[in-house]
């Protein structure tokens, strides 16, 4: 490992130790056991897969192989044999087990290795090898250079800001010949661990050198298959915001074309109320005035026929004014009362007689009635008109 990987594969360490002390490991664990018990048998068989770990274990001249948990020997065989005799034999123990799942450990006597248990700071959780390898000469009678080691945590108390470890220790010459036979008969593992029991102490005490290099086309499967789950994703979301934003434009264009349509709907209103206004305002000026054309009638009515006008006008007051010749035109006065659409009729000026007709010029004023007053003399005046 050199310099530039190594602060990440300490990150790595440390997410993967936080990993396997929390709960979130064997919720997943018993959860994926509930679902695989949903499936049928045949199923079960062909998802329920993993890592298979099983245990190769030295007893004198013979190579025993069982699976790890389990105390049934799948298999035995002379280590003197040739090692295409000892492939084929662990071949047919190991027939139907998936190759990519297979895990084998090489398990040790636990009388041949040192377990010193350590109290070590929550610092250290980041130099276990480094750590082992400065307790080597305090926790064993041995040197770094003649064993075979490893560190891994336990879950036993410790004392406050500490946390419990075991330093397990395995002499070069015990080990080093079990790997060379097993070199000879041309047998690979994974780990190197200690028996305990029907199953291992979950140690590796394999040199780096030794580790066997897997292939794992599951795992590159796996790998595109996530992969293109999360671009699927990407692109629901993506499908997602662009039917978002495609219905918020939707929506935009129809509250514009209801804009429009409340804008032209006020203009509407808008004009009915000024043609209301208008029509209201004739109306009420209708309602409050008495047309020109109705005085000029009443007027012309009570007049004798021997007399006749010249001119009339209205002003805004409400004052009627007219000018004409009659032969006698005092008598005009008496003959304008009970008007039901002037009053007060009286001369302005002066009587005087025109030299070229001989009848006498006047000029009279009166006051419009209001039309309410109109219409009250109207009937009582039907009868007496000329």
């Amino acid at each position: 490992m050199n310099t530039t990987t190594q602060p990440l594969q300490l990150q790595f360490d440390r997410a993967r130790r936080a990993w396997r002390g929390s709960p979130m490991p064997r919720f997943f664990a018993w959860w994926g056991g509930e679902l695989l018990a949903l499936l049928p048998a045949s199923w079960r068989s062909r998802f329920g897969g993993g890592l298979a770990w099983h245990l190769l274990q030295l007893d004198g001249e013979e190579w025993t192989l069982r699976k790890a948990g389990g105390a049934q020997e799948l298999a035995r065989w002379n280590a003197q044999l040739d090692p295409a005799s000892q492939q084929v034999a662990m071949a047919d123990a190991l027939r139907g087990v998936d190759t990519e799942d297979l895990r084998m450990a090489l398990c040790l006597n636990p009388a041949d290795v040192l377990r010193p248990r350590l109290n070590l700071p929550l610092a250290a959780r980041d130099n276990l090898q480094q750590i082992g390898a400065f307790e080597m000469d305090r926790q064993t009678p041995f040197r770094v250079e003649q064993v075979r080691y490893d560190v891994r945590e336990v879950r036993v108390p410790a004392p406050p800001g500490r946390f419990a470890a075991e330093l397990v220790v395995v002499p070069r010459h015990t080990l080093d010949p079990v790997l060379a036979k097993l070199a000879a008969s041309g047998l690979q593992v994974d780990a190197v661990d200690v028996s305990l029991g029907a199953d291992r102490l979950g140690a590796n005490l394999l040199p780096a050198e030794l580790a066997s290099r897997r292939t794992h086309p599951r795992q590159r499967l796996n790998l595109a298959l996530g992969a293109a789950a999360i671009i699927l994703l990407l692109l629901s979301l993506m499908q997602f915001l662009h039917n978002r934003e495609a219905a918020l434009e939707q929506m935009r264009s129809e509250v514009e074309g209801m804009r429009a349509d409340a804008q032209q709907v006020s203009a509407l209103r808008q004009q009915l109320q000024d043609n209301a206004g208008a029509a209201g305002f004739l109306a009420e000026r209708k309602l409050h005035k008495v047309s020109a054309l109705g005085v000029l009638q009443d007027i012309s009515q009570r007049l004798p026929t021997t007399a006749w006008l010249e001119r009339l006008s209205i002003d805004n007051s409400g004052q009627v004014g007219f000018q004409g010749q009659s032969p006698q035109a005092a008598r005009l006065v008496d003959a304008l009362k009970g008007s039901p659409v002037i009053t007060d009729a009286n001369f302005q000026g002066t009587i005087q007689v025109d030299p070229s007709t001989g009848k006498e010029r006047f000029y009279m004023v009166a006051q419009l009635r209001k039309p309410a007053e109109a219409k009250s003399k109207a009937p009582a005046t039907a009868g007496s008109a000329p």
